[in-house]
């Protein structure tokens, strides 16, 4: 990894938001081996990265990465809309053509969420502290914030048509820089990389995520989650604690949190068995 360190101003916020993002100042923070693997394109302005690398999947390669300094059709998670300030967020995305079926891939958002918090805990503050990141199944990276877990980040996954024996895979991932006054309009709890002290440029933070996109996403698809699942665990926000399971219909099944296996389903003592829960229209809060 480059030896350059992240931007520092007395103003984290300044600090996220002086620098648009560039090709050629992501590319000066990537090893040799990570400019390779992935081609990076940015855009001023699009309706969603997402959307434009599903589009465009059979003639991109993989590895091809877009990201876009503004996105007025950002998507989260079952359709939500991903609030997403000009100058005071990440959005991205990554097209990779897995060896491996669609089926396959059910614990990808996971593996990517390993990758996510490795990434941001680089991010350190200028007083050299560093902030734990911890997981949400199935996709949410989450920081301390005001005594209390906030939304940090998401990842979105959409598949592609097979081609060739390859499943490509979109993922989409938004990180929290710096909000400001955006932070009041979303629906849940947030914070930014800026609340929490955070020196790290948006260049830095796009270097940081490719870095460790990299070897998640090679070893996930020669082994799958199980050789990451272990970490994600280990970070998950709320391992054994109870949690209620909830679905577009309301309220579902309510228990306790006991982690995610290696193919990346939430495992839930509701005590009277352990539920596997794989749907991707299932969403977890706190019971």
């Amino acid at each position: 990894m480059s030896s350059t360190r992240p931007v520092v101003a007395a103003d984290p916020a300044a600090a996220a938001r002086e620098t648009a993002l560039s090709v050629e100042a992501v590319a000066r923070l990537l090893r040799a081996k990570t400019r390779r693997a992935f081609n990076l394109n940015i855009v001023n302005e699009t309706g969603s990265t997402n959307s434009d690398l599903l589009r465009d999947a059979a003639r991109l390669p993989s590895g091809t990465a877009l990201a876009a300094e503004h996105q007025t059709a950002g998507r989260g998670r079952r359709g939500r809309s991903w609030v997403a300030p000009p100058g005071g967020s990440l959005a991205f995305s990554v097209l990779w053509k897995f060896e491996r079926s669609a089926a396959a891939l059910s614990g990808l958002s996971l593996a990517v969420g390993v990758a996510g918090a490795r990434a941001l805990e680089r991010c350190g503050t200028a007083a050299g502290a560093r902030f734990p990141v911890q997981l949400k199944w199935p996709n949410d990276l989450l920081a301390p914030h005001d005594g209390a877990l906030a939304k940090l980040g998401g990842i979105l996954i959409e598949l592609a048509a097979t081609e060739a024996g390859r499943t490509p895979a979109v993922i989409g991932i938004g990180i929290n820089v710096a909000l400001g006054d955006a932070a009041a309009g979303i629906d849940q709890r947030v914070t930014d990389l800026a609340s929490l002290g955070a020196t790290c440029s948006r260049n830095t933070v796009l270097a940081y995520l490719l870095e460790e996109l990299l070897p998640v996403l090679r070893t996930f698809e020669r082994d799958g989650l199980a050789p990451l699942a272990s970490e994600w665990n280990a970070r998950h926000a709320f391992g054994g604690k109870r949690v209620m399971l909830t679905s577009e219909q309301g309220a579902g099944q309510e228990g306790m949190a006991l982690g995610a296996n290696a193919d990346g389903a939430l495992l839930l003592d509701t005590g009277k068995g352990i539920l596997r829960v794989v749907s991707g229209e299932v969403s977890l809060r706190a019971g």
